[in-house]
Protein backbone atom coordinates (compact mmCIF):
# COMPACT_ATOMS: atom_id res chain seq x y z
CA UNK A 1 0.00 0.00 0.00
CA UNK A 2 3.22 2.57 0.78
CA UNK A 3 4.78 1.74 -2.11
CA UNK A 4 1.10 2.30 -4.46
CA UNK A 5 0.83 5.40 -2.42
CA UNK A 6 4.22 6.69 -3.36
CA UNK A 7 3.55 5.42 -6.94
CA UNK A 8 0.17 7.83 -7.22
CA UNK A 9 1.67 11.16 -5.54
CA UNK A 10 4.70 11.12 -7.40
CA UNK A 11 3.19 9.98 -10.49
CA UNK A 12 6.02 8.13 -11.79
CA UNK A 13 7.26 4.20 -11.05
CA UNK A 14 11.08 5.17 -11.37
CA UNK A 15 10.50 8.22 -8.90
CA UNK A 16 8.78 6.45 -6.29
CA UNK A 17 11.41 3.85 -6.35
CA UNK A 18 14.48 6.52 -6.45
CA UNK A 19 12.15 7.80 -3.07
CA UNK A 20 11.42 4.29 -1.54
CA UNK A 21 15.07 3.23 -2.17
CA UNK A 22 13.92 0.34 -4.25
CA UNK A 23 14.27 -0.95 -7.47
CA UNK A 24 12.04 0.15 -10.18
CA UNK A 25 11.00 -3.55 -11.02
CA UNK A 26 10.09 -4.05 -7.41
CA UNK A 27 7.60 -1.29 -7.07
CA UNK A 28 6.21 -2.28 -10.43
CA UNK A 29 5.66 -5.77 -8.92
CA UNK A 30 4.22 -4.51 -5.44
CA UNK A 31 1.53 -2.28 -7.85
CA UNK A 32 1.24 -5.12 -10.09
CA UNK A 33 0.65 -7.70 -7.40
CA UNK A 34 -2.53 -5.05 -5.34
CA UNK A 35 -4.10 -5.30 -9.13
CA UNK A 36 -3.98 -8.71 -9.20
CA UNK A 37 -5.39 -9.64 -5.73
CA UNK A 38 -7.76 -6.69 -6.39
CA UNK A 39 -8.78 -8.25 -9.43
CA UNK A 40 -9.02 -4.60 -11.29
CA UNK A 41 -6.79 -2.30 -12.42
CA UNK A 42 -5.64 0.58 -10.13
CA UNK A 43 -3.48 2.85 -12.74
CA UNK A 44 -3.56 3.26 -16.66
CA UNK A 45 -0.28 3.66 -17.83
CA UNK A 46 0.85 5.71 -21.32
CA UNK A 47 4.16 6.61 -21.89
CA UNK A 48 3.37 10.15 -20.59
CA UNK A 49 1.38 9.97 -17.64
CA UNK A 50 0.06 7.21 -15.05
CA UNK A 51 -3.78 8.19 -14.60
CA UNK A 52 -6.11 6.59 -11.35
CA UNK A 53 -9.01 4.63 -12.62
CA UNK A 54 -11.97 5.06 -10.77
CA UNK A 55 -11.31 2.20 -8.55
CA UNK A 56 -7.48 3.08 -7.79
CA UNK A 57 -8.76 6.73 -6.78
CA UNK A 58 -10.91 4.98 -4.15
CA UNK A 59 -8.32 2.22 -2.82
CA UNK A 60 -5.83 4.82 -2.77
CA UNK A 61 -7.96 7.52 -0.23
CA UNK A 62 -8.70 4.36 1.59
CA UNK A 63 -4.97 3.06 1.58
CA UNK A 64 -4.17 6.60 3.33
CA UNK A 65 -6.82 6.42 6.16
CA UNK A 66 -6.00 2.76 6.73
CA UNK A 67 -1.92 3.29 6.79
CA UNK A 68 -2.71 7.02 9.26
CA UNK A 69 -4.54 3.92 11.54
CA UNK A 70 -1.81 1.68 11.72
CA UNK A 71 0.85 4.33 11.93
CA UNK A 72 -1.21 5.80 15.24
CA UNK A 73 -1.53 2.26 16.27
CA UNK A 74 1.97 1.31 16.67
CA UNK A 75 3.06 4.68 17.87
CA UNK A 76 0.28 4.30 20.91
CA UNK A 77 1.89 0.24 21.32
CA UNK A 78 5.21 1.61 21.59
CA UNK A 79 4.23 4.17 24.30
CA UNK A 80 4.53 7.24 21.28
CA UNK A 81 1.47 8.84 21.81
CA UNK A 82 2.30 11.39 24.47
CA UNK A 83 4.67 13.16 22.08
CA UNK A 84 2.36 14.61 18.42
CA UNK A 85 4.59 13.07 15.33
CA UNK A 86 4.55 11.87 12.16
CA UNK A 87 2.05 13.45 9.47
CA UNK A 88 -1.38 15.18 9.99
CA UNK A 89 -3.92 15.72 7.67
CA UNK A 90 -6.53 18.64 8.08
CA UNK A 91 -9.07 20.24 5.96
CA UNK A 92 -10.91 23.23 5.75
CA UNK A 93 -12.67 26.02 4.35
CA UNK A 94 -10.23 27.95 1.76
CA UNK A 95 -11.03 31.52 3.61
CA UNK A 96 -11.04 30.14 7.68
CA UNK A 97 -8.29 28.09 6.75
CA UNK A 98 -5.96 30.57 5.61
CA UNK A 99 -7.17 33.01 8.65
CA UNK A 100 -7.28 30.62 11.52
CA UNK A 101 -6.19 27.30 10.72
CA UNK A 102 -3.05 27.71 8.51
CA UNK A 103 -1.67 29.85 11.82
CA UNK A 104 -2.63 26.72 14.48
CA UNK A 105 -0.41 24.72 12.10
CA UNK A 106 2.65 26.81 11.95
CA UNK A 107 2.70 27.26 16.06
CA UNK A 108 2.13 23.48 15.86
CA UNK A 109 4.95 22.63 14.15
CA UNK A 110 7.35 25.21 16.12
CA UNK A 111 6.71 23.58 19.23
CA UNK A 112 6.29 20.09 17.99
CA UNK A 113 9.41 19.50 15.14
CA UNK A 114 8.96 15.86 14.44
CA UNK A 115 5.13 16.96 13.48
CA UNK A 116 4.43 17.84 9.42
CA UNK A 117 1.31 18.36 8.55
CA UNK A 118 -0.65 18.67 5.37
CA UNK A 119 -3.17 21.12 5.26
CA UNK A 120 -6.13 21.27 2.27
CA UNK A 121 -8.12 23.78 1.89
CA UNK A 122 -11.54 23.25 0.14
CA UNK A 123 -15.09 25.03 -0.04
CA UNK A 124 -16.71 21.57 0.21
CA UNK A 125 -17.78 18.88 2.64
CA UNK A 126 -14.72 16.36 2.71
CA UNK A 127 -15.06 12.84 3.95
CA UNK A 128 -12.45 12.12 6.24
CA UNK A 129 -12.03 8.25 6.36
CA UNK A 130 -12.47 8.27 2.75
CA UNK A 131 -10.44 11.31 1.91
CA UNK A 132 -7.04 10.12 4.39
CA UNK A 133 -8.09 13.33 6.55
CA UNK A 134 -7.37 13.28 10.39
CA UNK A 135 -9.21 16.52 11.00
CA UNK A 136 -11.70 18.90 9.58
CA UNK A 137 -13.22 22.12 10.25
CA UNK A 138 -17.26 22.47 9.63
CA UNK A 139 -19.09 25.40 9.38
CA UNK A 140 -23.16 24.80 10.07
CA UNK A 141 -24.81 22.27 11.73
CA UNK A 142 -23.55 18.56 11.68
CA UNK A 143 -25.27 15.44 9.97
CA UNK A 144 -22.81 12.78 10.80
CA UNK A 145 -22.97 11.44 14.21
CA UNK A 146 -20.29 8.98 13.85
CA UNK A 147 -17.75 11.75 14.18
CA UNK A 148 -16.72 13.65 17.24
CA UNK A 149 -17.26 17.32 17.06
CA UNK A 150 -15.27 19.95 18.92
CA UNK A 151 -16.47 23.65 19.13
CA UNK A 152 -14.52 25.90 18.32
CA UNK A 153 -16.50 29.48 17.39
CA UNK A 154 -19.84 30.46 15.33
CA UNK A 155 -19.85 32.57 12.06
CA UNK A 156 -22.32 35.11 11.40
CA UNK A 157 -23.92 35.51 8.07
CA UNK A 158 -24.19 39.40 7.29
CA UNK A 159 -25.09 41.31 4.19
CA UNK A 160 -22.24 43.79 3.45
CA UNK A 161 -21.81 46.77 1.04
CA UNK A 162 -19.17 49.56 0.20
CA UNK A 163 -19.68 52.80 1.88
CA UNK A 164 -19.71 54.34 -1.62
CA UNK A 165 -22.65 52.14 -2.72
CA UNK A 166 -24.42 52.56 0.20
CA UNK A 167 -23.98 56.53 1.04
CA UNK A 168 -25.61 56.35 -2.92
CA UNK A 169 -28.21 53.99 -3.04
CA UNK A 170 -29.34 53.74 0.79
CA UNK A 171 -29.08 51.30 3.64
CA UNK A 172 -31.72 48.93 3.66
CA UNK A 173 -33.61 49.08 6.93
CA UNK A 174 -35.49 45.88 6.70
CA UNK A 175 -34.42 42.89 4.35
CA UNK A 176 -37.41 43.07 1.74
CA UNK A 177 -35.52 46.42 0.85
CA UNK A 178 -33.06 44.15 -0.64
CA UNK A 179 -35.22 44.01 -4.00
CA UNK A 180 -34.56 47.74 -4.55
CA UNK A 181 -30.53 47.17 -4.48
CA UNK A 182 -28.28 45.19 -6.38
CA UNK A 183 -27.17 41.97 -5.43
CA UNK A 184 -24.17 40.14 -6.21
CA UNK A 185 -24.10 36.37 -5.55
CA UNK A 186 -21.86 33.45 -5.71
CA UNK A 187 -22.61 29.60 -5.68
CA UNK A 188 -20.63 28.02 -3.15
CA UNK A 189 -21.91 25.12 -0.61
CA UNK A 190 -25.29 26.35 0.74
CA UNK A 191 -25.69 29.17 -1.22
CA UNK A 192 -28.93 29.78 -1.86
CA UNK A 193 -30.94 33.19 -3.52
CA UNK A 194 -33.47 32.82 -1.18
CA UNK A 195 -31.75 35.13 2.25
CA UNK A 196 -33.35 34.01 5.03
CA UNK A 197 -33.40 36.50 8.45
CA UNK A 198 -34.77 37.04 11.71
CA UNK A 199 -37.98 37.74 13.22
CA UNK A 200 -38.96 34.20 12.76
CA UNK A 201 -37.14 32.94 9.50
CA UNK A 202 -38.08 35.50 7.08
CA UNK A 203 -37.25 34.46 3.55
CA UNK A 204 -36.27 37.26 0.74
CA UNK A 205 -35.89 35.48 -2.59
CA UNK A 206 -32.90 37.92 -4.27
CA UNK A 207 -32.56 39.15 -8.20
CA UNK A 208 -29.14 38.99 -8.49
CA UNK A 209 -27.54 41.67 -11.24
CA UNK A 210 -23.93 39.95 -10.74
CA UNK A 211 -23.43 36.01 -9.87
CA UNK A 212 -19.89 34.33 -9.68
CA UNK A 213 -18.46 31.41 -8.00
CA UNK A 214 -16.55 31.99 -5.66
CA UNK A 215 -17.30 34.25 -2.40
CA UNK A 216 -14.17 36.54 -2.40
CA UNK A 217 -14.93 37.61 -6.06
CA UNK A 218 -18.33 38.73 -4.38
CA UNK A 219 -16.09 40.34 -1.82
CA UNK A 220 -14.58 42.16 -4.40
CA UNK A 221 -16.95 43.45 -6.61
CA UNK A 222 -18.93 44.84 -3.64
CA UNK A 223 -16.01 46.44 -1.80
CA UNK A 224 -15.35 48.53 -5.29
CA UNK A 225 -19.31 49.30 -5.33
CA UNK A 226 -21.49 46.78 -7.49
CA UNK A 227 -24.17 46.63 -4.52
CA UNK A 228 -24.97 44.13 -1.98
CA UNK A 229 -23.47 40.65 -0.75
CA UNK A 230 -24.39 38.02 1.66
CA UNK A 231 -21.31 36.20 3.05
CA UNK A 232 -19.62 34.91 6.39
CA UNK A 233 -18.69 37.49 8.82
CA UNK A 234 -15.50 35.84 8.96
CA UNK A 235 -14.53 36.49 5.18
CA UNK A 236 -15.26 40.53 5.43
CA UNK A 237 -13.70 40.97 8.91
CA UNK A 238 -10.82 42.28 7.38
CA UNK A 239 -12.40 44.59 4.77
CA UNK A 240 -14.51 45.59 7.51
CA UNK A 241 -11.81 46.20 10.08
CA UNK A 242 -10.45 48.66 7.15
CA UNK A 243 -13.46 50.80 6.66
CA UNK A 244 -13.93 48.97 2.79
CA UNK A 245 -17.39 47.40 3.57
CA UNK A 246 -20.12 47.95 5.64
CA UNK A 247 -23.06 45.41 7.48
CA UNK A 248 -26.30 46.26 7.18
CA UNK A 249 -29.28 44.74 7.81
CA UNK A 250 -27.33 43.72 11.63
CA UNK A 251 -30.46 43.28 13.23
CA UNK A 252 -32.22 40.30 11.27
CA UNK A 253 -29.34 38.35 11.18
CA UNK A 254 -30.10 34.85 11.35
CA UNK A 255 -28.85 32.92 14.21
CA UNK A 256 -24.98 32.53 13.97
CA UNK A 257 -23.57 28.94 12.72
CA UNK A 258 -21.18 26.80 15.04
CA UNK A 259 -17.65 26.21 13.74
CA UNK A 260 -16.48 22.77 14.74
CA UNK A 261 -13.39 20.54 14.64
CA UNK A 262 -14.19 17.31 13.80
CA UNK A 263 -12.51 13.95 13.71
CA UNK A 264 -13.28 10.16 13.79
CA UNK A 265 -13.93 8.13 17.00
CA UNK A 266 -10.84 5.60 16.24
CA UNK A 267 -8.43 8.86 16.04
CA UNK A 268 -9.48 9.51 19.44
CA UNK A 269 -6.31 9.00 21.17
CA UNK A 270 -4.26 10.29 18.61
CA UNK A 271 -1.43 12.52 20.07
CA UNK A 272 -1.17 14.35 16.80
CA UNK A 273 -5.23 14.72 16.60
CA UNK A 274 -5.34 15.91 20.66
CA UNK A 275 -2.64 18.05 20.37
CA UNK A 276 -4.16 19.89 17.00
CA UNK A 277 -7.64 20.43 19.04
CA UNK A 278 -6.08 21.95 22.12
CA UNK A 279 -4.05 24.29 19.98
CA UNK A 280 -7.14 25.14 17.71
CA UNK A 281 -9.46 25.90 20.71
CA UNK A 282 -6.43 28.34 22.36
CA UNK A 283 -6.48 30.25 19.42
CA UNK A 284 -10.32 30.44 18.32
CA UNK A 285 -12.12 30.06 21.50
CA UNK A 286 -12.23 33.13 23.04
CA UNK A 287 -15.00 35.89 24.02
CA UNK A 288 -18.11 35.67 22.25
CA UNK A 289 -16.48 32.83 20.25
CA UNK A 290 -16.82 34.75 16.89
CA UNK A 291 -14.69 34.25 13.84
Amino acid sequence: MRTYLAVVDLGSFAEAARRLRLSAPAVTRAVAMLEDDLGTALLTRTTRALRLTERGALYADRCRALLADLDDLRSQVRGEDATPRGVLSVTAPVVFGRLHILPVAEALMAQHPDLDIRLTFVDRVTHLVEEGFDLAVRIGSLSDSALIAVRLAEVRRVVVGSPAYLAAQGSPVIPADLRQHRIVSFDGVGATDDWRFEPNGLSVRVQPRLRVNLAEAAIDAVTRGAGLTRVLSYQVATAIRAGKLQIVLAGHEPPPMPVSLVYAASRRASANVQAFVRAARARLVGPGGQA
